[in-house]
């Protein structure tokens, strides 16, 4: 099956390119994974405030990637696989790619001015040419029936 591994969190570039993988994967019978990512947090002299801190961060995340995938089942009937992961976004996203889950592409939104992202910089540049799949960007200008045209 073709699987489609999305990073959201909670900009408008995620939203645009978790929408084209679950087009995507609904109109090629594929499957859309999720990873969700929780930064590590800075060291905090007391262990119990660390962990409280990240436990949040990563109960944040989890919510937003849960109403994620419930729009994801409203709009395109897929049941998306989910993965929350605590540290270096980067380290995370070639862990998941190297977990040997075969994946059709790596799906990233580029943010619509400026900078396009730190994922979209190092994966379409640094790493391009050495990943197991494709990376696929979407631009974080398009509208939603951009998105549906092209995908």
């Amino acid at each position: 099956m073709r699987t489609y591994l999305v990073v959201v969190d909670e900009s408008s570039e995620a939203e645009s390119a978790l929408l084209f993988a679950a087009r995507r994967a609904a109109k090629t019978s594929g499957g859309v994974h999720m990873l969700a990512l929780v930064p590590k947090t800075e060291f905090v002299q007391w262990g119990a405030v660390q962990a409280t801190m990240e436990e949040e961060a990563r109960a944040r995340a989890e919510a937003l990637a849960m109403g994620a995938a419930g729009t994801l089942m409203a709009e395109a009937g897929i049941q998306p696989a989910l993965t929350v992961k605590i540290g270096d976004p980067i380290a995370s996203v070639k862990e998941m790619l190297a977990s040997g889950e075969p994946v059709a592409a790596l799906v990233l939104g580029a943010a619509p001015k400026g900078a396009p992202g730190p994922l979209v910089t190092h994966f379409a540049g640094h790493d391009a040419g050495a990943l197991p799949c494709p990376v696929m960007i979407i631009p974080g200008s398009l509208s939603r029936e951009d998105i549906e045209r092209l995908s």
